[in-house]
């Protein structure tokens, strides 16, 4: 009789797990607190209007395919992938930006154009960055986690200097590229990592290969496509999802749970997965005496930031955007202090905008465009309506005054999401989107553990642990937890 296994959460990690430990040959069940799986990546359906709730970048793609690869499909199978080109458009003020090709040589070509020789040079950072990538992603990432030791291999030491684990991306950037154009093309990647910077070790320059070289693509009908596909695969393995379920609390003996309580009734198992915020299930569902970290702890982790969202249905077609635009007309390092430093609501933020339409005219009526802005904000803040209109005023004239078109007026679709929207539907620590920052002391096995050490078969999946924030990943991160509680139940069977 095959092992059953329980799941809470049904974001990209506790998918991955899911149909991972479904090939293996155990039982699954997944638990989910919403009415849709996906997690943050759900999507919104409004008034003709279809947007993804969370992320929106398709990169590493070679991570979906090795993933799909697993169950017998590729991506082709499952959804419909386009390159976008150009990847992206990134404003620096009014008729001042720059779009970044997908193609290579005219991606060095315009490098060459804001910057003698810095076309040379972004050819040896990529170099360099793709040797990263192969460590990084392709090896690294696989890791459990659980000792130092998983480090000592002769392929890391021998390239451990190439990998700069011990100098920033800033660093790392200022002292090949002047322009702070291309310094800003170079360092906004790790954003998404949710750390500054400067304060993100230079190994995540990996990020650069993966933007630059491997592409920014798009799933048509947008990532809640990757969701579609991936729930349908777990389901093809044997998962069984529930949703609108809220877990209530682990169920446990002295040394291991033996399930979960769902909305009042009891589901056993023989071991539980955490695919929801790692600090939830730990301080919310855990009873105290089995946790391994205090709030002291959680507390002191330095933590990726929150957003607030604004999704726009626009009864016309905008002109001057691409799919992905980032606004940084307005100095990022002061709105970086006011998320890192000196945690306040941002004074002149960055914005970034999705207009998927550009890629994908279905998910909006004929004739619209639909917006996903997003302002990377601290967490922990207080969250109001006064406060998102605040920022939604100052969009909109920022969006109207560097694209030159009204936008205000046509909006016949909004919805707004922040801090207090995060910890209602994800339980989010302090409200945060991204998940736990990628700083040196927090990176690989310095991230919380994959294995609750108190109770045996209590594992960990997801952003907060490793190998960290990132839809791929996480979708990493619910492999190496499936192989993890395969390795333990064939050792508990000797």
């Amino acid at each position: 009789m095959s092992k059953k296994i329980s799941i809470i959460g049904s974001g990209f990690a506790g998918l991955s797990a899911a149909a991972s430990l479904g090939k293996m040959g155990y039982e699954v069940s997944v638990f989910e607190k919403n009415a849709m799986a996906g997690g943050r990546a759900r999507k919104l359906e409004a008034e003709g209007y279809r947007f993804d709730m969370g992320p929106t970048w398709y990169w590493m793609p070679d991570v979906f395919e090795k993933f799909f690869n697993r169950f017998g499909y590729s991506v082709s199978d499952m959804y419909e992938l386009k390159r976008v080109s150009p990847g992206y458009r990134m404003f620096f003020g009014v008729d001042e930006y720059v779009d970044v090709p997908a193609d290579m040589e005219e991606l060095y070509q315009t490098f060459e154009n804001i910057e003698r020789g810095s076309a040379a040079k972004l050819k040896t950072f990529l170099d360099k960055a793709e040797y990263k990538y192969d460590i990084g992603i392709n090896k690294i990432v696989y890791l459990p986690g659980n000792s130092i030791t998983e480090l000592f291999r002769w392929d890391f030491m021998k390239g451990l200097l190439k990998l700069d684990f011990f100098r920033s991306v800033t660093s790392y950037v200022h002292a090949e590229f002047k322009d702070p154009r291309l310094r800003q093309i170079l360092e906004f990647p790790v954003i998404f990592l949710g750390a500054t910077p400067q304060n993100t070790p230079a190994l995540y320059t990996l990020m650069n290969y993966a933007d630059l070289k491997l592409g920014t693509w798009y799933p048509v009908g947008g990532m809640y496509s990757v969701v579609e596909a991936m729930k349908k695969v777990a389901e093809e393995q044997g998962a069984k999802f529930y949703l609108n379920s809220n877990v209530e609390k682990i169920l446990t003996t002295d040394h291991k749970t033996r399930g979960l309580l769902v909305d009042g009734k009891e589901y056993l198992s023989e071991a539980v997965v955490g695919s929801a915020d790692y600090h939830h299930v730990e301080q919310h569902l855990l009873p105290e005496r089995f946790r391994k970290y205090s709030e002291k702890y959680w507390d002191k982790r330095v933590m990726a930031p929150s957003s607030l969202l604004f999704y726009l249905g626009i009864n016309k077609k905008l002109i001057g955007l691409l799919h992905h635009n980032l606004f940084f007309d307005e100095d990022f390092v002061n709105h970086a202090d006011e998320i890192y430093e000196n945690p306040k609501w941002p004074s002149k933020p960055a914005i970034y905008v999705s207009c998927n339409t550009i890629s994908d005219p279905g998910v909006a009526p004929e004739g619209h465009d639909n917006l996903i802005v997003l302002i990377p904000v601290a967490p922990g803040l207080d969250d109001t309506d006064s406060i998102r209109e605040h920022y939604y005023k100052m969009v909109i004239e920022r969006l109207e005054k560097i694209t030159k078109q009204k936008i205000g007026e046509h909006v016949v679709y909004k919805r707004s999401y922040a801090h207090n929207d995060f910890i209602k539907d994800y339980n989010s620590f302090r409200g945060n989107a991204y998940g736990l920052a990628n700083t040196l002391l927090q990176t690989a096995i310095l991230k919380p553990k994959m294995r609750n050490p108190k109770l045996k078969n209590l594992f960990y999946t997801g952003q907060l642990t490793v190998p960290g924030p990132g839809v791929p990943p996480t979708i990493i991160s619910g492999q190496v937890v499936a192989s993890e509680i395969d390795k333990y139940f064939k050792k508990e069977s000797l």
